[in-house]
């Protein structure tokens, strides 16, 4: 049995939208999945009673305590121990679930990863990501979007590792094209950054560790004609997605509706998977509607099925 922990009090409409989100994902993760709620038993019983959900339907891990936005997050990780986020992270650590995901503080929930499951021998940084839409129809992934925002070369070129085993694991993309994300397409182009990366890329490209195909232009992005996964560090990164994110908006308030700009809605990917850590978890949205928290459980469930920590271990002790 897949097991499956959400933090109930995340966000900004906890625990409403966390427990209504459950209540929709039900339906699609199979019998063989079970998803533990973390927080305000009480509360957490009345909103599946209006929702007309069994509660039997979830075990319910009782907490008295919320990591707020405004909480220092490793102070308050280690001071509120029956918060939702810190037990949550304690089951995930103990192998009791299989996968963590919050929609609350992104800091705790940074500090979870990193002191509570701990990063991947051999990885140097975690990452954080996002899957994108493309024209073609199928996913790419950008990384890192906002988790380190300086990155040297080296670190870059375990993205592009990383990236790719994600690509392949979860998103079911045979062979994934990996890229640096440049300001031209040729070799020459970029900072020292950016050309040093190029090179520490190719030489593992050549040595088979991932299908490096160079330089990646910004325009090329969403188009899924160059590349499935597209690396950068942090601050370009968080600046690409907020700038897609800004885009979706506009669109949508012009009326525009298609499928392309439709997927652009962060509701539907749910949320970003923190990589490199011994297992899966999920961030989501300050703001994450029923949706949303829906997608997210889903995305956790995905990389859980898909043991891409166990692949990602695998790929760092080769």
């Amino acid at each position: 049995m897949l097991k499956i922990g959400i933090d109930a009090m995340g966000g900004d409409f906890a625990p409403e939208a966390a427990v209504k989100g459950a209540v929709m994902a039900l339906g699609e993760v199979g019998a063989d999945c079970r998803i533990l709620l973390f927080g305000d038993r009480e509360r957490i019983l009345a909103i599946l009673a209006a929702e007309g959900c069994p509660a039997e339907k979830f075990d319910i891990v009782a907490t008295t305590e919320v990591i707020e936005m405004g909480d220092h997050p490793a102070k308050a990780f280690q001071s509120k121990t029956d918060s939702s986020i810190t037990v949550g992270f304690g089951y995930l650590a103990k192998g009791v679930i299989q996968g963590f995901a919050s929609a609350g503080s992104t800091g705790a929930m940074m500090v979870g990863s990193m002191y509570a499951v701990k990063p991947i021998e051999g990885v140097i940084r975690p990452t954080i990501s996002s899957v994108v839409p493309t024209a073609s129809g199928r996913p790419a992934l950008l990384l890192d979007v906002g988790l380190n925002v300086d990155c040297k070369p080296e670190v870059l070129a375990q993205y592009g590792v990383i990236g790719s085993i994600y690509a392949e694991a979860v998103l079911g993309i045979a062979e994934p094209r990996v890229a640096v994300l440049n300001i031209g397409e040729e070799e020459t182009k970029g900072n020292a950054q950016t050309k040093a990366t190029h090179e520490l890329m190719k030489a593992e490209g050549d040595a088979g560790k991932f299908r490096f195909v160079g330089n990646i232009e910004a325009s090329h992005i969403f188009s899924g004609k160059v590349a499935d996964v597209i690396v950068c560090d942090g601050f370009v990164g968080n600046t690409v997605l907020k700038m897609a994110e800004g885009l979706y908006r506009i669109n949508k308030a012009l009326g525009v509706d298609n499928p392309f700009w439709n997927s652009m809605n962060y509701e539907m990917v749910g949320g970003t998977p923190v990589l490199g850590v011994n297992a899966p978890v999920i961030i989501g949205h300050g703001c994450s509607t029923p949706l949303a928290i829906k997608n997210m459980i889903l995305s956790t469930v995905r990389c859980a099925e898909a043991d891409l920590a166990g692949k990602l271990k695998s790929a760092f002790n080769n």
